[in-house]
């Protein structure tokens, strides 16, 4: 197994704690300040986010084993905390789901959507001219894609997966250029810019790629044109943060490796506070409450990323490889000791494991 890169890890750990703060803002009043920031962020961070996946999941191909890793660490999970997010959002929330597993209830989108990226990874990656086809699809999306599996969205983002499989070291080595570094600058600035003016030639919605253009109330050669002008916002944006990335190794990268504990327990957190009626409480104090909600957003990924709290939690995101990682310790014992692996196995409930 080879080295891991810190400024992967460090990319992929500073989005997912962007997930959890965005996802914390949406409990924080409907005033002008929020809803920019909200806008800001949304137009590239999730783009940045499937970019970065496509590029880490460019060894993708159709063998056994990694169709057997796609299901045991993306199928699995998603069905287990559907489930699990469900059951607390009805019977904590009182909240009433419909369509369970087909239509991804908030915000477990994401590994529906990376299972169905995975699974094109061979086609587009080596499909002369699979970017463009990649942003055709996009565009096309919004006039018959349903919701099933988020599918709508699925394709939206498309692009965004395509650029990181096409993407290599050597294409990304561009980006420690100092000219690059104060072109992301201006990009942001840019950004900054065109969102606080989204509601005069777009809206929020259009940021989640995910609605047919008829519910967004305009024509398909004008929903064409508006979603053409989201994706080049979301191209620019995951560039350049990507520049802007620090490549140093440290204890932030290090919990680089545990972004998908972040994103799949945080959500329990941000709905129970939502049940505990934190938006009351925001409502009343709104520059306190954007300030508190960025920080506990911040310290909850950090939290859940660290190792004492990641390592365990593993466990329950991927039962198989924990199995199999006990299995194989269990037998690598009982070959040191030459007993038969069943012995090892089957320990008395009361009894220490020998692990």
């Amino acid at each position: 197994m080879g080295e891991r890169d810190p400024w992967l890890d460090n990319a992929k750990m500073a989005l997912v704690t962007l997930v959890v703060i965005g996802h914390a803002w949406t409990l924080l009043p409907d005033d002008a300040v929020n809803r920019h920031l909200y806008d800001f962020l949304y137009a590239w961070h999730i783009p940045a986010f499937v970019l970065v996946t496509g590029y880490l999941s460019r060894g993708f191909e159709w063998t056994g084993p990694r169709m057997w890793q796609l299901v045991r660490t993306i199928a699995v999970p998603y069905v287990l905390f559907e489930g699990a997010f469900a059951f607390f959002r009805v019977y904590v929330g009182g909240e009433r789901l419909e369509d369970l597993f087909v239509d991804p209830h908030w915000p477990l989108w994401y590994l529906p959507a990376l299972f169905l990226w995975r699974l094109v990874t061979p086609i587009f990656r080596r499909l002369p001219g699979g970017l463009a086809l990649a942003v055709v699809l996009s565009l096309a999306a919004g006039v018959w894609v349903a919701d099933t599996l988020d599918l709508a969205r699925v394709l939206g983002l498309l692009p965004f997966f395509v650029l990181g499989l096409k993407a290599t070291p050597e294409r990304l080595e561009w980006l420690r250029s100092r000219w690059v570094v104060v072109a992301a600058l201006v990009a942001f600035g840019g950004i900054v810019a065109a969102t606080w003016f989204i509601d005069s030639w777009a809206s929020t919605e259009w940021l989640y790629y995910r609605a047919m253009y008829v519910e967004l109330t305009t024509s398909d050669l004008q929903a064409v044109a508006t979603r053409a002008g989201v994706l080049a916002i979301g191209f620019l944006g995951a560039l350049a943060f990507l520049a802007l990335v620090p490549r140093a190794n440290g204890w932030f990268s290090r919990m680089g490796s545990a972004t998908l504990i972040v994103y799949l327990f945080h959500g329990f957190a941000v709905k129970g506070a939502e049940f505990a009626g934190f938006q009351g409480w925001a409502d009343r104090h709104e520059a306190w409450s954007l300030v508190l909600a960025t920080l506990v957003g911040l310290g909850l990924s950090l939290l859940l990323a660290s190792r004492p709290v990641a390592s365990p939690l593993t466990n329950l995101v991927d039962p198989f490889g924990y199995a199999d990682r006990h299995t194989k310790d269990a037998a690598i014992l009982a070959e040191a000791v030459d007993q038969p692996i069943e012995d090892l196995l089957e320990l008395p409930p009361d009894q220490p494991s020998s692990r």
